[in-house]
């Protein structure tokens, strides 16, 4: 019920670029703007890739923070 709940907050976007320690550039779908985003504990767990170019979709911090990659594809 809950992961449900996140991707009902979820915005989609495209990965622009890899940083270190599993960090992304990601430009959102809706305004185009880039934000810094991390991977989600599950795609860390299941050794999930994520490249540059890949679809994503991204939960936001509610404090306007970094976002978390949730899901690719």
């Amino acid at each position: 019920m809950q992961d449900q709940h996140k991707k009902d907050n979820a915005i989609s976007g495209i990965v622009t670029e890899a940083l270190p320690n599993t960090f992304f550039k990601v430009r959102r779908d809706d305004n185009g703007e880039e934000m810094l985003t991390f991977l989600s504990g599950k795609m860390r767990l299941h050794r999930i890739r994520v490249l540059v170019g890949d679809r994503v979709l991204v939960e936001i911090d509610p404090y306007g923070g970094k976002g978390r990659i949730i899901k690719r594809g």
